[in-house]
């Protein structure tokens, strides 16, 4: 395999041991300065020039994108996969992780715990979104911070109204998030790795502080997950399109707490806690997937006319319950089930002998018209305000 890693800091530790394990695979690897890149139209095809001349051929490129660079890196990535050249870390998935809004928007209708959140800009609504998400003390987040840079603890709603008031006096946007007294001090990074969390780690801070960051002083050490935990950190990589990724959970009262998700995860500190190969695993990964470059459905599907992709829902009082998907009529309406979703379950081409329950998802390709005929009307997402019919798609 042909790897570059793309990355502005090639001496930093993370970086480094990810060449490192790609060479000890016998793979060919060179880091590359995202910034040198120039993305290249003139061409017949989307094409990249590296220091000013052409760059070669790669089978596959890791995104090391940091957080200063965001809008350039993630053009170069989103290049790259035009070029149909492999990254575990999509530019959408990179983007989604960087916002914090945007991911706690795309996380919020997926049935994941997340500390009750709220995002304000009038100074009138400050104080009724602390009230909404518990009351003080709270959680005050930048939008774009990293490493803890911009999260701030206000211990009584006056100092939050008066943080608040002075960052947006800045045009700086912030979240308001509920405080997990119950975690304090601590939280847990998992690493995901394609399907699976490759290792995780306890992150305590010291003395007082409550931000528990590896580059803020935090101790580590290294932790089994329950199942759980595990699935939480993988669904949630996986919707905001990270093959890898460190996912930071709170552990709350009733079960996981999703705080962030990094896109470019630190190796040094969970490396250390563990005592495992986890840039081998990543590099591993990869060399597996480089014959399946991402694809976007949106851009490759819809290209035939009359037909896409949607996520059929089969409620509770649907005739299909209790058939098989041979005999649901799916078939002779040109719709194909591409996966079946059964709580956390993922069953990948389902078998036509497959019988259907209730709260099954179907991910299917088809027809949008025959989709569209098997929908009933919508029911409001709140009735007594008439708003807009949530989804998926009913059949």
């Amino acid at each position: 395999m042909k790897l570059a890693i793309l990355s502005c800091a090639p001496k930093s530790y993370s970086t480094q041991r990810l060449k490192m394990a790609a060479l000890e695979r016998g793979h060919e690897c060179k880091i590359l300065n995202t910034l040198r890149f120039a993305i290249d139209f003139s061409g017949n095809e989307p094409d990249l020039q590296y220091r000013g001349d052409p760059i070669s051929d790669y089978d596959a490129v890791i995104p090391r994108i940091g957080a200063s660079i965001t809008y350039f890196g993630t053009a170069v990535v989103r290049q790259f996969e035009q070029m149909d050249v492999y990254t575990p870390n999509t530019s959408n998935g990179i983007l989604n992780s960087r916002d914090k809004l945007r991911a706690t928007q795309i996380l919020s209708r997926h049935d994941l715990g997340i500390p009750a959140t709220t995002f304000v800009r009038d100074r009138k609504d400050v104080i009724p979104a602390i009230d909404r998400v518990g009351g003080a003390p709270v959680i005050i987040k930048l939008l774009e911070g990293t490493q803890g840079i911009g999260v701030i603890l206000a211990p009584d709603r006056k100092v939050a109204e008066a943080i608040i008031e002075t960052l947006h006096s800045t045009k700086q946007n912030v979240l308001i998030q509920h405080f997990v007294e119950e975690s304090k001090g601590s939280d847990i990074r998992a690493f995901v790795v394609g399907d699976s969390v490759v290792a995780a780690m306890r992150r305590t801070a010291r003395g007082d502080e409550f931000r528990a960051n590896f580059h803020r002083g935090g101790t580590t050490s290294s932790i089994k997950l329950s199942p759980e935990y595990e699935q939480t950190a993988v669904r949630a990589a996986q919707i905001m399109g990270l093959k890898v990724a460190g996912v930071d959970m709170l552990e709350g009262k009733d079960g996981p707490l999703i705080l962030e998700i990094n896109s470019s995860p630190g190796l040094e500190g969970i490396e250390t806690a563990t005592k495992l190969d986890i840039a081998g695993s990543v590099i591993d990964y990869v060399a597996n997937q480089v014959a399946f470059p991402e694809l976007d459905v949106r851009q490759r599907l819809t290209v035939s006319r009359g037909y896409g992709v949607a996520e059929l829902l089969v409620k509770e009082d649907s005739h299909l319950i209790g058939s098989s998907l041979r005999d649901s009529g799916l078939r002779e309406n040109d719709i194909a089930v591409l996966t079946l979703h059964r709580g956390t379950e993922v069953i990948p081409n389902p078998k036509d002998t497959r019988r259907l329950e209730a709260n099954d998802r179907l991910l299917c390709f088809g027809k949008l018209e025959a989709m569209r005929s098997m929908i009933p009307e919508r029911r409001p997402r709140r009735p007594e305000l008439q708003q807009l019919p949530e989804n998926p798609l009913h059949i």
